[in-house]
């Protein structure tokens, strides 16, 4: 199929910091870290396969090799451990879950909660993400032609609306735009790597500017008591079936979790820790890829028109199922380009237990392995033309061509992303609902800056010009 597109007329390049030629000072890249860390990362970052260096985060070694990459992730992943810094930043807000976790503790709730994303329990969450999508284009309805919105709240609203449906069903007891605007707040606050963060200093001693965070932890952890509670005395009033499966909502799916292999469930602190997971990193990731998309399309009016046929011939006025999703094959490439340019986590870090090879290089104990996916999706001996932007080399007959561990938008490994199929199938079905019905442009004078806070997301939002086709 890709090959029955032509070259691309005008190549868009994306906005991104420009690379430094050189290395920076310390005190310029403790400020870069502070200000916007993806611009930290010099030329030479994404030329070379595997850089080492000591500074002040110790011992680092930056891997851009592919077969390296699968090294740390895959084949010697017991030497390598969530570092300190990672869960200085993360822990406070997000607890011990998922994400957070590591060893046997990581182990016993990744085998607990592995049952609710698998293929089925996502494909069972179908209608509810379409019902999500219809409320969003019901919500534009009374909106007049060519009115100016943000589509980065946006994405977070509707984001957060699958959420009520899929894991809340009964609601998330607070009013949802206080949720998004709770989110903003946190990972703008503790997505900063702080100085005293980065020389270990002790958790009293105060964050400059972390402070604001503290309100949307409370108010996350308040929402969260409630909705527990809430969800648990339902249940007592009305037992699931033991098959409900793939029906179930999530938060039932959750608090019913056992491992198979001890039979234990979640501890109260895990099934909150979770629970914060889902609402913050899961609807804020999702969120930030269609922003991203729809931005993509509006700067190649061509590929847009591609795309807006594809969904207008496989679907039609009809639903969206299964089969469909399959056939929709350039919109989900406009998501995985996007997922490449922007990748939800523009940086995944390890620790080396003990001593090892790779690369030729002999790896200390200690050392920090430092996997960037918004380097690696860049970088040059990887990627044809890596600044631009070009869905096409995720069609099918091409996308079969790129190397596993060069392309993680989701991680790679034990610990990928357990909602990966969750995500892209709501990605999927909430950008064809969006471009059956509306085209959106970037609102004159706006300037994009991508920023990484925890996540990847548009600094100031992305205003956009809506208009019905």
């Amino acid at each position: 199929m890709s090959a029955a597109f032509p070259a691309l007329r005008t190549p868009f390049q994306p906005p991104a910091p420009v690379p430094p030629e050189g290395p920076i000072g310390p005190l310029a890249f403790l400020y870069g870290l502070w200000t916007n860390p993806i611009g930290t990362w010099s030329a030479r970052n994404f030329e070379l396969p595997v850089i080492e260096s000591d500074g002040l985060l110790g011992r680092l070694v930056v891997v851009n090799d592919p077969v390296a990459i699968r090294h740390v992730f895959v084949d010697n992943v017991a030497n390598y451990r969530k570092d300190a810094l990672q869960l200085r930043i993360l822990r406070p807000g997000l607890g011990n879950g998922l994400l957070t976790a590591d060893g046997e503790d990581w182990r016993a709730q990744r085998r607990a909660l592995a049952p609710l994303f698998t293929p089925r329990a996502t494909a069972g969450f179908l209608a509810a993400m379409s019902g999500a999508a219809q409320w969003l284009l019901e919500r534009w309805e009374p909106l007049r032609e060519g009115r100016r919105i943000d589509i980065a709240p946006e994405m977070s609203r509707v984001t957060l609306d699958v959420l009520e449906r899929t894991i809340f069903p009964q609601g998330l007891g607070r009013d949802p735009q206080e949720f998004a605007r709770a989110a903003t707040q946190y990972f703008d606050s503790i997505g900063r790597f702080h100085p005293f963060d980065i020389v270990g200093a002790p958790a009293w001693l105060p964050r400059i500017g972390r402070k604001t965070s503290a309100g949307a932890m409370s108010f996350f952890g308040g929402a969260v008591e409630e909705i527990v509670a809430a969800r648990r005395r339902w249940l007592q009033d009305n037992p699931q079936p033991a098959d409900a499966g793939g029906s179930a909502d999530l938060l039932t799916l959750l608090l019913d979790a056992r491992d198979p292999q001890t039979g234990l469930g979640l501890g109260e602190d895990e099934i909150r820790a979770n629970i914060l997971t889902f609402i913050g990193a899961g609807h804020e990731t999702t969120a930030n890829a269609l922003t991203w998309s729809l931005y993509l399309l509006s700067q190649d009016p061509d590929w847009r028109a591609e795309v807006e046929r594809e969904i207008d011939t496989v679907l039609g006025d009809g639903p969206i199922g299964a089969a469909e999703l399959e056939t929709l094959v350039m919109t989900r490439a406009t998501i995985d380009e996007a997922l490449r340019l922007y990748p939800p986590a523009p940086a995944l870090s390890r620790e080396a237990i003990g001593a090892d090879e790779f690369a030729g290089c002999k790896i200390r104990a200690g050392s920090t392995i430092i996997v960037s996916p918004w380097v690696l999706h860049r970088h040059r001996r990887l990627w044809e033309a890596p600044a631009v932007f070009d869905p096409r080399r995720f069609l099918p007959g091409r996308r079969e061509t790129i190397d596993r561990f060069a392309y993680m938008p989701f991680g790679a490994g034990p610990r990928i992303c357990i909602g990966m199929g969750f995500a892209v199938q709501e990605a999927m079905v909430l950008l064809a609902s969006i471009l059956r019905r509306y085209r959106f442009d970037l609102a004159p004078g706006h300037a994009v800056t991508p920023v990484q806070r925890v996540t990847l997301r548009p600094q100031g939002g992305m205003p956009m010009i809506l208009r019905r086709r």
